[in-house]
């Protein structure tokens, strides 16, 4: 499975057509997701980012994520 820096997580903001978030050191992709249009979520996530601190403040669990393929693994 591909390992990702956080910089190189940074390039899949949406801007270049592809949207990945990382959460507990999976990389998943959400491209597909309407919620994650332009690579920001609901206007209040980034996409191209480790969101596991951001996710305690969420209106949703991290199960959210089963909906997603995991790609990758973040790189510490």
């Amino acid at each position: 499975m591909k390992e990702y820096t956080l910089e190189e997580l940074a390039e899949y903001n949406g801007k270049n057509g592809k949207i990945y978030v990382a959460y507990q050191g999976q990389v998943y992709d959400v491209s597909d997701s309407y919620l994650w249009e332009d690579g920001i979520h609901q206007g209040l996530h980034d996409a191209g980012k480790d969101l596991t601190e951001e996710m305690d403040e969420a209106p949703h669990g991290p199960e959210i994520f089963k909906d997603f393929p995991v790609i990758g693994i973040l790189k510490e």
